[in-house]
């Protein structure tokens, strides 16, 4: 196939430090696992086990002809304890970074994907006047260690993702109800007056975390260019492909000013804007439908134009690159995703030839891992991992996206 995508595109997959890494036994999302009442269905655990296996599964990534990888560097293992800085969790991800390297896979890194230190939740979390500065200052820490070697920094992950699935009636009226009484018993136990994490936001909050990750994001660019100023920087967001229905224009755009406009806006300053796209919402004069058609675990419809259309009006908002740093599906049968991801890139490379700037593609996710409150019920893997022995088998998927990957490298390292 022709390829339209430009030399030095991205094409890899995204993992996160907490959901395959195992005993982020220091984070606030171990904390409220383990919290009672608790909104998660069941403890993360030893996750994936990619703490210890993580040269394993470089080599599965290196073998399927990928040629970057996303992981995060978890805040929570380097600073354990506020001002106590753990040098070997530094070590650890620097040799991710060198594994990565040595494998020819382009370190993409993500400053915070969701998880953050105990402390740091324990302390205010975002909303703590001090926030900015303590993230700018884990930002420079990892920077100072290994930032010459990496290819991307994307500071936060989904900071809008609270929005996106309260706006979409994603979570039901009771999840409100448990996520407060949770975040309520977390702050007991920790003998503080308030406890948050970046995925648990009760809704009068919304508003107030918008402006504190916004500080926090731009805090952080501060500190990754002060160390390296080439250094290719931005936000990853959650963003579904909103379709106007006839009559359902209103409310289509009211969807995409609460939940998209104020991140594309942000990231009118960085140097690209990650799209994390998973499905499309349809909306008619009286509300989102759901067509008819085949649907993913998610119960939305199977729609491969999905990523494309995402990518353009993140483009269009913003006016930056965009680098699609998720894009999946959620279901049991494989070959429902082995057919689905050489569709949505088909469509992709359509759009780039367009004129649309695509800097890459990061599927989301390597190894079926710990899906934050739902636990590991979903299945979004590339990779089947056994939850007894953890050994990893490859499914049809992964050879599909080999595959169409294969058919588009020659014109991207030519």
């Amino acid at each position: 196939m022709t390829s339209t995508f430009p030399d030095g595109f991205l094409w890899g997959v995204a993992t996160a430090g907490h959901q395959g890494e195992g005993g982020n036994d220091r984070s606030d999302m171990w904390t409220l696992e383990h919290t009672t009442p608790s909104l998660f269905v069941e403890p993360s655990g030893p996750a994936c086990r990619h703490y210890d296996l993580w040269e394993d599964d470089l080599d599965l990534v290196a073998d399927l002809g990928l040629n970057a990888f996303r992981f995060s560097v978890e805040w929570a293992r380097i600073e354990p304890e506020r001002g106590v800085v753990d040098a070997a969790a530094l070590d650890h991800y620097e040799q991710v970074v060198d594994g990565c390297l040595a494998r020819g896979l382009a370190p993409v890194v993500t400053f915070n994907h969701f998880a953050s230190p105990h402390w740091f939740a324990a302390s205010g979390s975002w909303l703590a006047p001090d926030a900015p500065a303590l993230f700018a200052d884990q930002c420079d820490r990892v920077m100072a260690r290994f930032g010459d070697r990496i290819a991307t920094a994307v500071t936060l992950n989904e900071p809008n993702l609270e929005q996106v699935l309260q706006a979409g009636g994603k979570l039901p009226p009771i999840a409100e109800q448990i996520k407060k009484e949770m975040l309520a018993a977390a702050a007991r136990n920790a003998g503080v007056e308030r406890y948050f994490a970046s995925n648990v936001i009760p809704a009068e909050q919304q508003e107030a975390f918008q402006g504190a990750f916004t500080q926090a994001h731009r805090a952080a660019v501060a500190a990754i260019k002060a160390r390296r100023a080439d250094l290719p920087t931005g936000v990853s967001i959650a963003i579904l492909d909103e379709v106007a229905l006839p009559g359902g224009e209103e409310r289509r755009d009211a969807k995409r000013a609460a939940v998209y406009d104020h991140w594309l806006t942000v990231a009118r300053e960085d140097d690209f804007v990650g799209v994390q796209n998973y499905e499309s919402a349809f909306h008619g004069p009286d509300g989102e439908v759901v067509p008819d058609g085949p649907r993913n675990g998610m119960g939305t419809l199977v729609e491969p134009a999905s990523l494309a259309r995402s990518v353009r009006y993140a483009h269009e908002v913003s006016g930056v690159p965009v680098l699609v740093t998720e894009h999946g599906m959620q279901t049991e049968d494989d070959a429902q995703r082995a057919a689905f991801v050489p569709q949505a890139l088909d469509l992709l490379a359509a759009e780039a030839a367009a004129g649309t700037p695509v800097l890459g593609y990061l599927h989301w996710t390597l190894l079926d891992n710990f899906e934050w409150i739902f636990g590991y019920g979903p299945k979004l893997g590339l990779v089947e991992v056994d939850r007894t022995t953890f050994a990893r088998t490859p499914k049809p998927s992964a050879y599909a996206y080999a595959r169409a990957v294969a058919g588009y490298r020659p014109a991207v390292v030519g």
